[in-house]
């Protein structure tokens, strides 16, 4: 029997969505209809029956947390959360696509109130969703206590067939089934319409079975266009399965009152100007008004925001009760929520003498993970099914698991991602959205590319995601040219706000941790060798967090050679090589690009500095080397397969000849004559 009890305004807010639907885009002249008209009964009935979210307060840590992972229809999600009194007004909804407007073409977190994570490369939501599920389900059984059930929340995803088609979407629902996330409840638009039409032509697998393959509950909603009470239903079912996330399948008809509905004509282009009359003529609005929102609309969206508000101070309370009784995990979580680091958890960090045995830079990640996670209860890790490789499951640490399947508890620390470096990402996009968690993620180098619509997504949404990437160059030896990263770094460096650190020594390891944790809105990628790297004479912790510095200096140079990572120590050769000429050579190490030109410009230019020649030396592609030196050094292509010292020998990346080339670049120089200005040097800088 129903429990869904109508309320007169209903049919006339879903009629409302879907009338500035079409305004919205229509205005616009540029977006998409569809979907938003089409959702519009199940948004209205999510929303007004199900969230709990404050408007006021759209940061309250224990709210339901909602993605579009279908982010084209985002009009569906401008307007509601104008409706529901979130800071977005008709002048927003008015301005959509349009230049600086809250209200852009694709959902963007921290741009717009409201909005949890950044979605329009399809799939990518619906993976965020279950990193945000796992968040809840981590910290609720880190914090909650009986009697105390502080963190609960749901996160609800609405999905599409295009999001179902992309890989990371189903590389993200199958590790959520195996995980047995109870707090996330997907809804699929199934109204069979993609960009090339009815999805007859591509997708015609049966979603069902699928879901119930992953180990998914699923639900069916045949008349998602006008059946209220189906729908709730079919959500409050969801809720209740508190052992498999849940996908309900809802069937709608694509742009719902239009003259085109159910085809794809009406997917991503505006509605013609008559059809928009005919819309509104058909649900009782005036044709001749535009972005009309009848009172009984907002005055029933008012009863969410209040809702939401008592519901944000009784948690509030709680919360204060909770501290009362638990001083020292309630001190802990809302530091957490605060953003916070624990103080001087810095001086945990290992500091290495040149006398310290040489190690991998993987090595030297995992010793720095093994003394600061017991300090940072914040950082939750895991690997794609390489963590004897990566080495990032430290000591003691116990798994992120279902406790029925005896493998570890909820509030384990380690995830166990299995081979799915894509959903891995997008998961921890998730993760670090929800708040109180710093996710850490781990692959080969080489496969961070399988990543990398979810890392362009965490540098443009400024997700705290540290990648742990190692395996890192040639270095990696006898696995070949189609593991070795030749073109990861340059992609990765070109990408804004993401810091791609490449560590010479346990030093600039250790100063690659310290600026990843306190880069609160950056994600960053460790790039880390297999091959064992000597620590080096002259670097610090200190110098390396400012992302260059000076680590061998000479006065009056006749070169500087700029390095990272494992080909450091080959310049240092190099260097030697060098003096024995009476060539006299500066090195410098520059471990992150991004990190030091955020520098003061003084500073940069006594690191790279007029006077003298500057080679670059990479043992990755030499593009981008261009901004930092005069001429470059590195591999003209793919790499090889062999041991790896026989590799850098092939490439000519050892000292022997690294020394012969920079006598090359300085007798060049000299005989060109006149003054030698650093690169840096510029007429503007971008």
């Amino acid at each position: 029997m129903s429990s869904f009890v109508t309320h007169p305004a209903d049919n006339t807010a879903i009629a409302t969505i879907r009338t500035l639907a079409a305004d919205v885009v229509g205005k616009a002249n540029s977006g998409h209809p569809g979907a938003p008209m089409g959702m519009a009964p199940v948004a209205h009935v999510l929303f007004s029956r199900f969230v709990n979210a404050n408007p006021k307060n759209s940061k309250w840590f224990n709210r339901d947390r909602f993605v579009l992972s279908n982010g084209h229809a985002c009009a569906l999600q401008y307007i509601l959360l104008h409706l529901l009194g979130y800071k977005l007004s008709l002048d927003d909804l008015k301005a959509f696509r349009q230049l600086d407007s809250k209200t852009p073409g694709h959902p963007e977190a921290g741009h717009t109130d409201g909005i949890e994570v950044t979605t329009g490369p399809l799939g990518q939501g619906f993976a965020n969703g279950v990193g945000l599920a796992i968040a809840q389900a981590h910290l609720g059984a880190v914090y909650n206590k009986d009697g105390f059930n502080l963190i609960n929340n749901y996160t609800y995803v609405f999905t599409g067939d295009g999001c179902l088609m992309e890989g990371v979407a189903s590389e993200a629902a199958s590790l959520g089934g195996h995980l047995q996330l109870g707090n996330l409840i997907v809804i699929y638009d199934d109204n069979h319409i993609s960009i090339d039409g009815d999805t007859a032509v591509a997708f015609t697998e049966n979603v069902e079975q699928r879901f119930l393959a992953y180990g998914w509950q699923v639900l069916h909603v045949n008349n998602g266009d006008s059946d209220l009470a189906a729908i709730s239903n079919a959500i409050a079912e969801a809720r209740l399965e508190k052992n498999k996330p849940s996908i309900i399948c809802l069937r709608t008809t694509i742009g719902f009152g239009s003259k085109q509905q159910g085809t794809h004509g009406v997917h991503g282009a505006p509605l013609k100007a008559d059809d928009i009359v005919s819309l509104k003529s058909k649900f009782g609005f005036n044709p001749e008004q535009k972005f009309a929102v009848p009172q009984e609309t907002y005055d029933l969206y008012a009863e969410f925001g209040k809702r939401g508000a008592a519901l944000e101070a009784e948690w509030n309370s709680l919360l204060q009760a909770y501290g009362q009784k638990y001083p020292t995990e309630y001190a802990e979580l809302t530091r957490r929520i605060s953003g916070d680091l624990p103080l001087n958890w810095e001086s945990t960090l290992p500091i290495y003498k040149p006398t310290d045995a040489a190690q991998a830079s993987r090595k030297l990640s995992e010793i720095v993970l093994t003394d600061i996670i017991p300090t940072l209860p914040d950082l939750l890790g895991g690997s794609a099914d390489l963590t004897g490789s990566n080495l990032t499951k430290v000591k003691n640490s116990v798994d992120f698991q279902p406790p029925s399947t005896g493998l570890g508890t909820y509030a384990g620390t380690y995830i166990r991602y299995g081979v799915r470096e894509h959903g891995m990402g997008a998961i921890a996009n998730g993760l670090s959205a929800y708040g109180g968690i710093i996710p850490f993620v781990a692959t080969f180098l080489n496969f961070v590319s399988y990543a990398s619509g979810a890392v362009r997504l965490s540098a443009l949404s400024g997700h705290q995601v540290i990648w742990v990437a190692t395996h890192d160059s040639i270095g990696l030896g006898e696995d070949g040219p189609t593991h070795q990263p030749v073109e990861t770094g340059v992609a990765l460096r070109s990408t804004p706000n993401l810091a791609f650190w490449r560590p010479a020594d346990g030093n600039e390891t250790s100063a690659a941790y310290l600026v990843a944790l306190r880069s609160r809105h950056t994600p960053s990628v460790l790039s880390l060798s297999r091959q064992n790297l000597p620590n080096l004479v002259g670097s610090t912790i200190e110098e390396a967090a400012r992302g260059g510095y000076v680590l061998h200096d000479e006065e009056n140079e006749d070169l500087t050679i700029v390095s990272t990572g494992s080909e450091v120590s080959i310049a240092l050769e190099a260097a030697n090589k060098l003096k024995a000429q009476g060539i006299k050579t500066r090195i410098v190490s520059l471990p992150c690009w991004l990190t030091f030109d955020q520098q003061d410009e003084e500073y940069r230019l006594s690191v790279l500095r007029s006077g003298a020649p500057i080679l670059s030396l990479e043992a990755l592609s030499t593009i981008g080397w261009e901004k930092y030196s005069h001429e470059q050094y590195g591999l003209p292509s793919w790499g090889a397969s062999a041991p790896y010292l026989q590799v850098y020998e092939k490439f000519g990346i050892t000292g022997s000849n690294i020394a012969v080339v920079g006598k090359k670049v300085v007798d060049f120089y000299k005989q060109r004559g006149g003054k030698v200005v650093s690169p840096l040097v510029k007429a503007f800088h971008l």
